[in-house]
């Protein structure tokens, strides 16, 4: 039969969905079932494994359900995942030992924090990274040390690690295969992004047996082949690739000063930087981009109030009821009528880096309003990403003239204008909004043969809208102002 599509999963924090594309890069069908949360304690956050994978194959059952496509018309499958989310499982019987923890869980801060104390910048200068409990090897090691018998079965090879793709491989290929890609390797704090191997020195800090590690591979590669039992036909693995990296290659940003940006609760932008891994001087971190053969880098920095402002003004000030209203009534109003409101409920990420301050709406006056109080929490979302998107700047020591968006809070057509004006650069959105998915399908269909080359690819992306600066230099001056005044009474204030 035609091997006539490209199936993408795209495996979430709270949902598993599947995109089904044809030789245009378009949408031919799609499906997400959403599955539970797990909160033992206050601040941990679980997963049931086997939520994980019975709602990714249901996702792909539902999407060639709604396709009317057969599973042997798919010429290969990509996994995009959520990144540094751990799962250990027994080797012979695919048992996992313990729920996955999830990357938001904050279990291991404390051994996190005394490890930073010591090794802060030995870590760095191996991973790109900054010890936190964000990343996953105080997760792995915290199941080696609290499961039982879990640490001595771990030595003698019993048990496997895997991110969430890993672990997704090695079910669809009936445990065949034990794989990763460099972006997903990357978020482990294992894995030395210069030596492109698990680095000896690391697992002896957190002590963690190399036996239980997987295969590291170009985000692009054979992953193996999935059994006839688990997807219906005997359907090529052809990529793995954590989300956002698979965001900055869906949405083509496969050149060096190639930036995107995801809107979503929070924000994450990453900054392709080619072969050179930069080390930043303003609270960005290093790791790896998704790759076809040689391994590219990129800048990454997270703003941890995205759209989640929005979400704050829908259900707990109750100054909109959807979303969508909120372009309508910033454009209501000329400017914020000077009111400034900085969001952050849960500190400050990158490039501020500070979790003790808290949100603050200032410059409220008689006049001000409620569609100043929402025009200004979409602003505070494009002003956080200029911070970043500047911090970017001065590491690589060049201007960008693109920056290109996705994500829900994209959509916003406000939002995505004030982001061009106050960044002076063009916002590309793209035409396909799916773009984690869509990186994934391109990678597995660029290995595969189902895309020629990445010319074609250009050609698939075609339809994207591009929003222009239009603001003068003196009125983006005075935001910018207006904003790092702001920005200074409330770093000043958590001290």
């Amino acid at each position: 039969m035609e091997k006539r599509y490209i199936a993408a999963f795209d495996q979430g924090t709270t949902s598993s969905r599947t995109i089904i594309f044809d030789k245009r890069g378009r949408v031919v069908s799609k499906a997400h079932v959403e599955f539970p949360q797990i909160y033992p304690k206050a601040g941990w956050v679980e997963h049931d494994c086997e939520d994980i994978f019975s709602s990714q194959l249901e996702s792909f059952r539902l999407a060639l359900e709604k396709g009317g496509v057969s599973p042997e018309e798919i010429a290969a499958i990509g996994v995009a995942n959520q990144r540094e989310t751990v799962i250990v499982w027994d080797r012979y019987t695919g048992k996992p030992v313990y729920n996955a923890i999830v990357w938001q869980c904050r279990r291991t801060s404390m051994e996190c924090e005394k490890l930073k104390k010591r090794h802060a910048r030995f870590v760095y200068e191996r991973t790109g990274l900054n010890i936190d409990a964000y990343f996953s090897a105080s997760k792995i090691a915290w199941i080696l040390d609290n499961v039982p018998f879990a640490r001595s079965r771990a030595q003698k090879g019993d048990l496997l690690f895997g991110t969430v793709d890993t672990y997704l491989i090695w079910r669809l290929t009936g445990g065949k295969v034990h794989a990763t890609d460099y972006t997903n390797a990357s978020r482990t704090m294992l894995f030395n992004i210069h030596t492109l191997q698990w680095d000896e020195d690391l697992l002896k800090l957190f002590d963690i047996p190399a036996a239980v590690l997987p295969e590291v591979l170009p985000s692009a590669g054979d992953f193996g082949t999935s059994v006839r039992s688990v997807t219906g036909a005997e359907i090529p693995v052809c990529a793995a690739v954590g989300d956002q990296q698979g965001a900055l290659f869906g949405q083509l940003c496969v050149r060096e000063g190639d930036v995107k940006n995801t809107y979503g609760t929070g924000c994450f932008l990453l900054m392709n930087t080619g072969g050179r891994a930069v080390e930043s001087s303003n609270g960005l971190i290093t790791t790896l981009a998704a790759s076809l053969s040689r391994p590219s880098y990129a800048l990454e920095g997270s703003v941890f109030i995205g759209g989640a402002v929005v979400q704050w003004l829908r259900d707990e000030m109750k100054l909109i009821s959807n979303a969508a209203e909120t372009d309508a009534i910033a454009r209501s109003v000329p400017d914020t009528g000077g009111v400034c409101f900085v969001p952050a409920f849960v500190g400050l990420g990158a490039p501020h880096w500070d979790s003790d301050c808290r949100g603050m709406i200032y410059g409220i006056t008689r006049g001000t309003n409620r569609a100043h109080i929402v025009r200004a929490a979409l602003e505070a979302i494009a002003f956080q990403v200029f911070d970043v998107v500047h911090a970017m700047e001065q590491d690589v020591r060049k201007s960008i003239g693109r920056l290109c968006v996705d994500g829900g809070a994209s959509a916003n057509d406000f939002l995505m204008q004030f982001q061009s004006d106050i960044l002076d650069a063009q916002v590309v959105r793209p035409a396909v909004a799916e773009t984690t998915a869509l990186g994934a399908a391109y990678l597995a269909g660029l290995y595969s043969g189902y895309f020629r080359d990445l010319e074609e690819l250009k050609d698939c992306a075609e339809g994207a809208h591009t929003f222009r600066p239009r603001m003068s230099d003196a009125a983006r001056t005075e935001k910018l102002r207006l904003w790092e005044e702001a920005l200074q009474r409330e770093l000043f204030k958590g001290k």
